[in-house]
C-alpha cells in the first residue's frame, strides 16, 4: 500500500486518520415511546420543560436544527428527568403540531423567512389599544390572518376603553364571527368586568397574546395571573409606541387551569408563507359559495360572477344580506392583506 502524502517527512508531525469510505446508517432510533413533556419557555438555547408536573431544563440535540422547538411543542425527552439543580434533559422529538402562529420576516436579510413563534395554542388573543399606541387596522387583518391560517380561533381583546371609542373595531370584528372582548380597569366602566370574561374563555385553554409594545399585554396577564408579576411599561408620547417589557415567549398558568403565553411587542407581521384557501377555509360559507366562481377567481371586489357576490344577493332578507355582505368585505379585506405582503414592493 502507498504511503500516504503528508506533505512533509518529519516524523514528528502526526497526521489525524483519514475517514473511511464506510457510508452513515440512514436507521435513526425511534423517540416515539419516550416520556413526552411541553415547552414552556426558551431562553439562550435552554428549554423550559413541564413533565409529570414537574418542571425540567433541557437542550435540543443538534439533529433537531435551529428553531425546530418552540414554546407550546409537545416534545420526547431523554436523559436526566429528575428535575433536580444542574441536571438537564434533552429534546429529540418534536411532536406534530396541531396548531401554530407563523410569520414571515419583512426585513431585507431575512424577508420572507418563515417563523414559528408558539405552537398548539387554542386561542390567539389579538390586543388592541383604543389610544396609547392608537389601534391599527391593517396589523389587526394580519394577526386574523395568521389565526385562520395557523388553525387557532381568534379573539380579539380591547384595552383602554376608557379613553376612546370601539365601534370601528367592534364592526370589522362582528363581520368576521370574531369574539371581541372590551376591558377597562376604570371600576366605573361599563367594561370594567371584560378581564373576567377573557378569564371564562381562556380557562383550560391554551392561548396566545400578541399586539404592539404598549397595548398593555403585561397588564392584562398580572389581571388573569396575579402571581405572574410581569413588568408594564410605557408609552412614548413624541412615536405613539410602547417600551418592550416582554422580551422572550414564555408560557404561563393560569389559576383555573390552562395556559397564557405572553409574547414580546410585534411591530411587523409578515404573511409571505400564507395560502389563500386556508383563510377561505375558516369560512365554511363562503367555501361553499367558491364554488360558484368562475375558473381562476380572485375573489376580488373587480372579480367578474365572483360566486361570492351571488351569495350575497341569494339572501332575501335585507338583514341577512347586510351581513353577508360585511362579511364578504371584510374577507376581501383578509385577502387583499395577504396579496400585499407577499408583492414586491416596486409592483404596488
Amino acid at each position: 500500500m502507498a504511503r500516504r502524502d503528508i506533505g512533509t517527512d518529519d516524523p514528528r508531525v502526526r497526521v489525524r486518520p483519514g475517514k473511511g469510505s464506510r457510508p452513515r446508517t440512514k436507521r435513526r432510533p425511534d423517540y416515539s415511546q419516550h416520556p413526552a413533556g411541553q415547552v414552556m419557555a426558551v431562553d439562550r438555547g435552554r428549554y423550559r420543560v413541564i413533565y409529570e408536573g414537574r418542571q425540567l431544563q433541557a437542550v435540543k440535540a443538534r439533529e433537531l436544527g435551529r428553531g425546530a422547538v418552540v414554546v407550546g411543542d409537545r416534545v420526547r425527552l431523554t436523559g436526566d428527568l429528575s428535575g433536580r439543580k444542574d441536571t438537564l434533559a434533552r429534546i429529540v422529538r418534536v411532536e406534530q403540531r396541531r396548531s401554530q402562529v407563523r410569520r414571515s420576516a419583512e426585513d431585507s436579510d431575512t424577508k420572507g423567512q418563515e417563523k414559528t413563534m408558539v405552537a398548539n395554542a387554542d386561542y390567539l388573543v389579538i390586543v388592541v389599544a383604543l389610544t396609547n399606541p392608537p389601534p391599527r387596522p391593517g396589523f389587526i387583518d394580519r394577526c386574523l390572518v395568521a389565526a385562520f391560517d395557523g388553525g387557532m380561533k381568534p379573539i380579539v381583546c380591547i384595552t383602554k376603553a376608557d379613553l376612546g371609542s370601539s365601534e370601528q373595531i367592534l364592526q370589522l370584528a362582528h363581520a368576521l364571527d370574531v369574539t371581541t372582548i372590551v376591558t377597562s380597569i376604570d371600576p366605573d366602566n361599563p367594561h370594567s368586568d371584560g378581564v373576567e370574561q377573557l378569564r371564562t374563555y381562556l380557562s383550560d385553554h391554551v392561548s396566545v397574546l400578541i399586539g404592539h409594545s404598549g397595548v398593555g399585554k403585561s397588564t392584562l396577564i398580572n389581571a388573569l395571573i396575579p402571581q405572574a408579576h410581569r413588568e408594564t411599561g410605557h408609552v412614548n408620547e413624541v412615536t405613539g409606541r410602547g417600551r418592550h417589557t416582554s422580551t422572550s415567549v414564555v408560557a404561563l398558568p393560569l389559576p383555573d387551569g390552562g395556559w397564557v403565553i405572553d409574547t414580546p411587542g410585534v411591530r411587523g407581521f409578515g404573511l409571505a408563507h400564507v395560502q389563500v384557501d386556508h383563510i377561505i377555509e375558516a369560512f365554511p360559507d363562503l367555501e361553499n359559495a367558491t364554488e360558484l366562481c368562475p375558473r381562476g377567481c380572485d375573489h376580488s371586489a373587480e372579480a367578474p360572477e365572483c360566486g361570492w357576490d351571488q351569495w350575497v344577493e341569494e339572501a332575501t332578507d335585507p338583514q341577512e344580506r347586510d351581513y353577508r355582505a360585511g362579511k364578504v368585505n371584510s374577507v376581501r379585506r383578509l385577502l387583499l392583506s395577504v396579496v400585499n405582503a407577499q408583492t414586491p414592493q416596486w409592483m404596488q
